[in-house]
């Protein structure tokens, strides 16, 4: 996947390792010259010197090419302004860092798609709205290796009317991963399932594992 970072501190050098670890096409611009010579040195991250609210800068990497954008630089007014052109560039996916929670109607009206408050700002958060966009991530745990997530059990879903039972002896279905909880949004069940519960298309199944395995587990799900 083709993602441009718009501000390369902390929290953009730190998403951008993330996920060029993940072998995705990672663009990072930032304003500060030798911060882009320090990331592309370090980590190999290709750079762009300039500002992020620049059409031409916005130009050189090639913004109209990614799949999703991500703003991270220190103000909010910089972190919209570079939303409103992400969107006129046709970049269907951006997320954005907001540090004032006044700037959070704008931020939707300009076309962000999700809106991460800094107060519970998490890499991880940023890293499941960019990879997994069908998957929302309740708490990560195991120093960020390990998550609690609920899936949305899609109408389609091999999984549908199977029992938790018949699910976990699957081969498919991942060792290491365990079905937490059920919620059934047609009648307001919550339930806590026993091997015989039954999974039903509609159905948020909340399952904790690692990483790769609660990939795994959705691909089984139906999930794509």
């Amino acid at each position: 996947m083709r993602i441009v970072i718009a501000g390369a501190g902390m929290v953009g050098t730190g998403l951008a390792e993330r996920l060029a670890a993940g072998k995705h096409d990672v663009i990072a611009i930032d304003s500060d010259r030798a911060v882009c010579e320090r990331v592309y040195s370090e980590l190999g991250i290709t750079t762009i010197h300039g500002s992020a609210t620049s059409i031409t800068t916005l130009e050189e990497a090639e913004l109209d090419r990614a799949e999703c954008a991500a703003a991270t630089m220190r103000r909010d007014s910089d972190n919209l302004c570079f939303t409103v052109l992400a969107r006129h560039m046709g970049v269907e996916r951006i997320i954005v860092r907001m540090r004032d929670l006044r700037y959070e109607e704008a931020y939707k009206l300009a076309g962000a798609t999700r809106v991460l408050n800094i107060v519970d700002l998490y890499l991880n958060q940023f890293t499941w709205e960019i990879e997994e966009p069908n998957l929302q991530e309740l708490t990560a745990f195991a120093e960020g290796k390990a998550s609690i997530v609920f899936i949305k059990v899609p109408a389609q879903s091999p999984a549908a009317g199977k029992t938790v039972a018949q699910i976990a002896q699957d081969s498919d279905f991942p060792d290491n991963c365990t079905i937490a909880a059920i919620f059934r949004p047609e009648t307001g069940q919550f339930i806590l399932p026993r091997g015989h519960a039954t999974i039903e298309a509609g159905d948020r199944v909340y399952i904790a594992a690692d990483v790769e395995d609660i990939r795994r587990a959705a691909r089984f799900l139906g999930v794509k």
